[in-house]
């Protein structure tokens, strides 16, 4: 007899809840992308060959957008009464599957065998990777637990409400290098808070840009960090002040580079100042209620699939795109949708070393905040997520875990006396309709996709939880495509020249289906249903009505995303795990190889 997955997620036992969370996610991502059917009845069946077994899975849920609902597995051949299979056996089981050697030849010499090495190398990460992920997510779930909802911020209780992360990443809450002490202060699920480090930098080694204004006066990066960090920091005279994440501080100062500069006298260490900053969902953003600028760090803790250090280019990225946007594209568009935005990323400070080179790891994106501590704005991939409720005796604790997407259709149903399938049908047509139509308008009108999946979407809701806008976020993920490149050179002499953000119109594509479609409406999709609020089918009839609309209406756009998906029987999707088997960091290399694509069926055909 085998507990059911809503059993055993809420389980009062935090680990028990981590572990089957930690098992779904790498179910889900080998059933997608090994393209597994679902069982007729019964138990789906995992063959393992290359451990000579099977697993059997109970399947409580089949979604058709990929947020499967399973039981634990257990091994087809296991002895009776044999435990079932925990995260980290089954991580070890689907690494050693992650090289067939029918498609894969022997090695035939030492290069061979050592790529062969790597790839058992890998295997081994991910098992790691995994267990640190399943520690640290019963932690977060505990600590839940156990204390009241302690902010009445929206935006920052919305960035520190994604426990479980993403439902289809094996690792989505792995952290390398971050002590237990140290994720107390710096994780946004523990509600961590740290004052920042602060370093001056000599002007002969500071690199920054800004297109910053206010009141229609432009203002420097180095004046923003000097208002961000008060008037009691002990800066010397000529010095910029940088702002610096404490552990990246402690890092840096090992790296010979850096060492080299504070040796110099170039940088100069001027220790914690200021204000608290609280930690978004992306762990290296920083925010601080009531201040004008959010800090985006760079990180060098390897967070999912990353080390999370700012690029050069995202830098110039970000600053160029807010010159766009405000070279009267923003005006275009909000004639169009005034309710959907992107959240500007327009200053930066850095540093070069003496030769002109950029210094890695020191630099600092300035983003603008545009939220008040009453602004309805919710990062929709914590808005899906699960969460427990708050109850002092943990150990008695059965009540259930709950989405802030369930509680708002269920309140509104109460509320309005409909059924939550009516009320989730109209909230989906609602979202598609404010937040991502504005996001097909931008590449139908200027050529410009976003990636926009769902922790880099922001919901604005009004005072019953109706989706009336978003906010777009992510200074790495534009894609400007090649054919638009004379046009947006129109409106923007010389873009891209120091971004690097002109893509090919195929992997502009490839990519935009991904991530807008894939992940943040069928992802959306999926949360409705395997959350049982509404019929994924007939929410996906809603979507292929909205996107025939979109292609062919009188309101059609000119982006080829709505014929893409309405007529490609299958779709090229981001996968993972293979992504983390293969030892990929999703921000090296060209945009076309960082990370691992497989093809699936589109759920719009099927």
């Amino acid at each position: 007899m085998h507990a059911s997955p809503v059993d055993l997620l809420e389980h009062p036992d935090p680990a028990t809840s981590a572990q089957v969370a930690a098992v779904e996610n790498l179910l889900r991502c080998w059933v997608r992308e090994n393209n597994l059917a679902p069982p007729a009845v019964g138990a789906l069946r995992v063959a393992l060959p290359a451990s000579g077994t099977a697993l059997l899975v109970p399947v409580h849920y089949w979604s058709p957008t990929g947020w499967h609902r399973f039981g634990l597995p257990y091994l087809e051949d296991g002895p009776q009464g044999a435990p079932c299979v925990d995260a980290v056996t089954l991580a070890s089981l689907l690494s050693r599957e992650s090289a067939p050697t029918d498609t894969i030849p022997a090695p035939s010499g030492p290069a061979e065998a050592e790529a062969e090495a790597d790839e058992k190398e890998e295997g081994g990460d991910l098992v790691g990777r995994v267990a640190d992920s399943v520690r640290r997510t019963a932690v977060f779930i505990a600590d839940r637990r156990s204390r009241r909802e302690d902010t009445p911020d929206h935006f920052l209780a919305g960035e520190q409400a994604l426990l479980l992360g993403h439902p289809l990443h094996p690792t989505p809450k792995s952290r390398e290098g971050l002590s237990e002490a140290e994720a107390r202060l710096y994780s946004p699920e523990l509600r961590g808070s740290f004052p920042l480090h602060w370093i001056a930098v000599a002007p002969d080694v500071l690199a920054h840009d800004s297109a910053w204004t206010e009141r229609g006066r432009p203002v420097p990066a180095t004046r923003l960090t000097a208002q961000l960090a008060g008037p009691d920091l002990p800066l010397p005279r000529g010095y910029a002040a940088l702002p610096m994440h404490p552990w990246q501080l402690r890092e840096l100062k090992h790296r010979p580079g850096t060492a080299a500069l504070l040796d110099a006298g170039l940088l100069r260490e001027l220790g914690p100042h200021g204000e608290p900053w609280y930690p978004t969902s992306s762990v290296r953003t920083l925010y601080r209620p009531g201040a004008s600028a959010m800090l985006k760090l760079s990180l060098s803790l390897r967070i999912t699939n990353s080390r999370r250090e700012n690029l050069r280019k995202e830098l110039h990225r970000g600053v160029e795109v807010h010159r766009l946007l405000r070279n009267g594209l923003a005006e275009q568009w909000h004639a169009v949708h005034p309710g959907f935005d992107i959240v500007r990323d327009p200053a930066w400070l850095a540093v070069d070393d003496p030769a002109g080179e950029p210094v890695p790891g020191l630099d600092v994106m300035i983003r603008n905040n545009p939220f008040a501590p009453d602004t309805d704005a919710t990062c929709v991939a914590g808005f899906v997520s699960p969460r427990p409720p708050y109850d002092q005796d943990t150990h008695l604790d059965r009540s259930p875990m709950s989405s802030r997407l369930a509680d708002i259709v269920t309140n509104l149903a109460t509320r309005t006396g409909r059924s939550r399938e009516a009320v989730a049908a109209e909230w989906f047509l609602r979202y598609l309709e404010h937040v991502v139509r504005p996001v097909l308008w931008l590449d139908s009108e200027a050529g410009v996709a976003l990636e926009a999946h769902q922790q880099n979407t922001l919901l604005l809701l009004d005072p019953d939880g109706w989706p009336t806008g978003g906010r777009y976020r992510d200074n790495q993920g534009y894609y400007f495509r090649e054919s638009r490149r004379a046009e947006l050179d129109k409106r923007l002499p010389g873009i891209g020249a120091l971004s690097d953000t002109f893509v090919s119109d195929d992997v502009t594509d490839e990519r935009f289906a991904y991530y807008l479609a894939i992940n943040n409406v069928f992802g959306l999709v999926g949360a409705f249903g395997s959350q049982q609020l509404a019929d994924e089918r007939l929410l996906i009839a809603a979507f292929r009505r909205f996107l025939g609309e979109a292609a062919a209406g009188p309101r059609r756009l000119r982006s080829p995303l709505p014929h893409r998906l309405l007529d490609s029987p299958t779709l090229r999707c981001k996968a993972n795990l293979l992504t983390r088997l293969h030892g990929l960091d999703e921000l090296v290399g060209p945009v076309d190889t960082q990370s691992v694509y497989v093809t699936i069926a589109n759920p719009l055909h099927t």
